[in-house]
């Protein structure tokens, strides 16, 4: 096994390299066609959890949704919207949120972009990342275990919960104003990783106010 140094800097010259190649695909040695991106907005289906902090993913989805006139369809195990985003295509798993990587199962981590809530993150703060761990997030979780992590995050910071309330509750909860205000920034965010490539977003968007 590998010293814990050397094997942070080959996580992170893993994701370095995932970040510039994830959409010049069409370059690559196989000489195959570039996929399209899909944009997953995690959250959980019905109409009682449509404005918790667990559905940020699916508000940003429906953003994009509204700005490139897509219209959602039921697919197995998920809702989905074509776009002219990069001919993005919109994906919001009806699995509820612990079985989200089973509605993820017949795609390549590399396509994806996945949108969701963040407890590591101050309220209404937005950052890019590529790979990772699943942070508690059992979306992430689900969808690690089903496809692998190479793929890139938007994540949406919702903050920690007040002391004596459960994550579970917290999570469940009627977002902040602060993290409302925050999906128009999130879909912003995915339109410049699709336009310019996660490192150039994680540049734009990672940096402390």
């Amino acid at each position: 096994m590998l010293p814990r140094r050397e094997r942070a800097l080959q996580d992170r010259t893993s994701r370095l390299r995932l970040a510039r190649s994830f959409f010049k695909r069409a370059e690559q040695s196989s000489g195959g066609p570039t996929r399209p991106p899909v944009v997953v907005g995690l959250g959980n289906p019905g109409r009682s959890y449509e404005r918790t902090r667990h559905n940020a993913g699916y508000l940003v989805a429906d953003e994009l949704a509204k700005r490139y006139n897509g219209s959602w369809r039921k697919k197995k195990r998920a809702e989905a919207a074509s776009t002219s985003l990069g001919n993005a295509t919109l994906l919001k798993p009806t699995t509820f949120m612990n079985n989200s990587g089973s509605a993820l199962a017949t795609y390549r981590p590399e396509d994806l972009i996945v949108v969701h809530d963040d407890l590591d993150l101050e309220a209404g703060t937005v950052r890019v990342k590529v790979g990772g761990g699943a942070g508690g997030h059992n979306g992430l979780r689900s969808i690690i275990q089903n496809i692998g992590n190479d793929f890139v995050r938007v994540r949406i910071g919702i903050g920690r919960p007040p002391a004596g309330m459960s994550v579970t509750d917290y999570v469940l909860s009627r977002m902040d104003p602060d993290v409302k205000d925050a999906i128009p920034t999130a879909a912003d965010a995915v339109e410049f990783v699709i336009e310019h490539g996660p490192e150039a977003a994680m540049n734009r968007f990672n940096v402390r106010a």
